[in-house]
């Protein structure tokens, strides 16, 4: 492990221009080997910013050559995206690096890549090393603009190949991608975070603050949006900080106004925000944008001040909520969404009470709530008082139970509307009804045409399932 020297990022574009025409001949000659077009299968765990990079994955990939599929059974490359943030993510990745070892004696050919937050800890790589030793590719989170170098670098060694940087100053974006979705797609705006909440591993894996230049963020958006797309998502670990650490610093209030004016992007979302650097400004841009959603994601974590002291969070309950009291009078239609981590080491059930009430008090629209996983690396690893498991769950049901309530009732308000609505896809359970998307997050399933996928249409909501909704197109 080690830092790499800054090359200019240009040059490293046409670096990695030339290492993709190279890995072309590889892919073609197992093509030859197997008489058919070889596959890949990339697997993301973890967050957006995750299934971002596997876009730039599997965009390399098919560029080379590989066709793709979803099934790590007949693929003849696997590639594991990793997320650390909580331990079971990592007991996830070895359990399936078993599955693959398996299917590895039977395909020797089979190559087996892992990437990610994960692989950022010495600790992990040490195990895989030892553990897992048909693994034929390791590399990191800041690296990752090197895949198509680490693919030759592969295909012309027997042995494992282990590439990890702790950090870097370099910022590649311009290699191939293979969205997901036609209609919306991903941009990371910024990586790392300065943060360093005492639970939280993810500065220690991807580093300091780095943010994009404006001028690259806009023409990347402008080119999506001649390719069909018409919502993007803003990604950083703390979008509200952007741009802080460029020659010419903006806000991330600036940046928005400047995306708001893209011609033919219809929807503007974002995610994460950091309570302590929302700004007024931001509020105010939201609040006059006719393009971005309204829907903000407030990770809040904990309802008590000396829980959130104790993970440095860098703002009180009471702060919390006079930014929630400013944000829904600018915006009384906004949907509030958050993170709440319970079991914390030295919370007491007293100290659950307090999350609770702040989940009454500002009524969220939906709550992703975590037991508290003890990450090695991390200040609150070390900490006393971790908290028996019964007194966890105990403190756990009883705020899923609030938290579920409260969002069942603030999803009942909407019963009877008519909102728009972005088609995302054919419903899983019933073919012949569509997926859409509200402007405040919720999903709304309808009867319409597959031909609506990637459009606005206008959507009643007719009957609430506490979660989503039934109803039909308004033409």
């Amino acid at each position: 492990m080690g830092r790499y020297a800054s090359r200019n990022d240009e040059q490293e574009l046409a670096l990695q221009q030339e290492y993709m025409k190279k890995a072309v001949s590889y892919v073609a000659d197992l093509k030859q080997q197997l008489g058919r077009q070889p596959l890949c299968c990339v697997t993301t765990f973890g967050c957006q910013m995750n299934a971002r990079d596997s876009e730039k994955l599997l965009g390399i990939l098919t560029q080379i050559g590989y066709g793709a599929t979803d099934e790590e059974s007949e693929a003849d490359f696997v590639i594991y995206n990793t997320c650390t943030v909580r331990d079971n993510a990592n007991q996830r990745v070895y359990g399936r690096l078993g599955f693959l070892n398996s299917i590895k004696r039977s395909r020797p050919h089979l190559k087996i890549a892992l990437c990610g937050c994960m692989m950022q800890e010495q600790t992990v790589i040490d195990k895989i090393r030892k553990s897992y030793r048909f693994v034929d590719l390791i590399f990191g989170t800041h690296n990752l603009f090197k895949f198509a170098q680490l693919l030759v670098t592969m295909f012309e060694n027997q042995e494992m190949i282990v590439d990890i940087w702790q950090e870097t100053d370099q910022i590649v974006e311009e290699l191939p991608v293979s969205r997901k979705y036609s209609y919306k797609s991903g941009i990371n705006i910024m990586f790392g975070c300065n943060n360093f909440c005492s639970y939280c591993i993810v500065p220690y894996v991807r580093g300091r603050e780095r943010s994009r230049d404006p001028k690259e963020i806009l023409q990347e958006i402008e080119r999506l949006v001649a390719d069909g797309v018409v919502e993007v998502m803003l990604l950083g670990q703390n979008v509200n900080s952007y741009g802080k650490n460029l020659d010419n610093p903006i806000t991330f209030a600036q940046l928005l106004r400047e995306v708001e004016q893209i011609e033919g992007l219809k929807r503007i979302r974002f995610m994460t925000s950091h309570p302590k650097d929302l700004s007024d400004e931001l509020i105010d841009v939201m609040k006059q944008s006719k393009k971005i959603c309204r829907h903000l994601h407030l990770p809040v974590q904990a309802g008590s001040d000396r829980i959130l002291q104790a993970m440095n969070r860098r703002y009180t309950k009471e702060q919390y909520l006079a930014l929630v009291d400013k944000i829904k009078t600018a915006m009384p239609d906004i949907a509030l969404t958050t993170d709440i981590i319970v079991g914390f080491p030295g919370e007491t059930p007293a100290d659950v009470e307090e999350t609770i009430d702040v989940v009454r008090k500002v009524q969220y629209d939906n709550a992703f709530t975590f037991i508290y996983s003890r990450r090695t690396g991390t200040p609150a690893a070390a900490m006393e008082d971790q908290v028996p498991e019964t007194v966890v769950r105990e403190g756990f049901d009883k705020l899923l139970k609030v938290v579920q309530d409260t969002a069942k009732e603030r999803a009942a308000l909407l019963q009877g509307k008519v909102m728009e609505a972005l088609v995302e896809e054919v419903n899983e359970q019933d073919a012949s009804l569509m997926t859409g998307r509200l402007s405040n997050n919720m999903l709304v399933h309808f009867p319409a045409s597959e031909s609506l996928i990637g459009r606005l249409v206008q959507v009643s909501l007719d009957t609430c399932h506490g979660f989503y909704y039934t109803g039909h197109v308004v033409e």
